[in-house]
């Protein structure tokens, strides 16, 4: 018998906000793994560490943080290979993965390479889309209103036209491109209906208008974009 792929999502950030699933399945591994990057210590690992038991065997994925994909690829690769020697031996590995894993998750990348040898579960987490959207206090849908999720890194002619086919967006990877990002949602005049959220759930978390946003986004930031004003009245 070959051991179950676990994949965890422990939430945005807040340790609190991990689901009872992912708390008693994290408290139960025997084997965990988690994705650390550019040798910096694990975000998810730090959020369930409260849940860790003495003495489990951790896996670190070290993911360099490089816009090409080959380097993050062979990560996976060798990720995946560790991984696999212990589903082999019969035992569970409980992936662990920021927000949720099928979105925009790491486990993605391990679970393509291990589903099609091994049995695979999949526990969901809180987003942070959801995270933000709380903090903002901003409701995401509401009766016919079309919601999409768009990565920054899309040029500006499919944001713009992201922006105009739906009623509320949430934009994330902002990092480097938050400038240009800024300078489309000004000519679109869209600054006054979009909200900037960095860190959401974490002791410095930041919600602030996108006027007055800081002129550089850290890594863990998105903004919200509403064009209708209170569509849930």
């Amino acid at each position: 018998m070959t051991g179950r792929l676990i994949g965890v999502g422990v939430g945005p950030g807040a340790p609190d906000l991990l689901t009872l699933r992912a708390a008693r399945l994290i408290e139960d591994a025997r084997v965990l793994a988690y994705p650390t990057l550019a040798g910096s210590p694990s975000f998810a690992r730090s959020i369930a560490a409260a849940h860790v038991r003495e003495g489990a065997e951790e896996i670190a994925i070290d993911i360099p943080m490089t816009p090409a994909r080959e380097p993050a690829q062979a990560a996976y690769d060798a990720g995946a290979a560790r991984i696999a020697t212990r589903l082999e031996q019969g035992q569970d590995v409980v992936c662990l993965c920021e927000g949720d894993p099928m979105f925009y998750g790491s486990f993605m990348y391990l679970q393509a390479r291990l589903a099609p040898r091994f049995a695979t579960e999949v526990v969901p987490g809180v987003t942070s889309v959801a995270a933000a959207a709380a903090l903002a206090r901003l409701p995401l849908g509401a009766r016919e209103g079309r919601i999409a999720v768009l990565p920054a890194t899309l040029p500006d002619e499919a944001l713009r036209a992201g922006f105009q086919a739906h009623e509320t967006v949430a934009l994330l990877k902002l990092g480097r491109h938050f400038p240009r990002v800024r300078a489309l949602l000004e000519a679109l005049g869209l600054t006054d209906r979009s909200t900037y959220v960095a860190r959401a759930t974490l002791a410095e978390e930041l919600v602030l208008p996108l006027a007055q946003a800081p002129a550089e986004a850290p890594y863990f930031s998105l903004l919200l974009v509403s064009k209708d004003s209170d569509p849930w009245l």
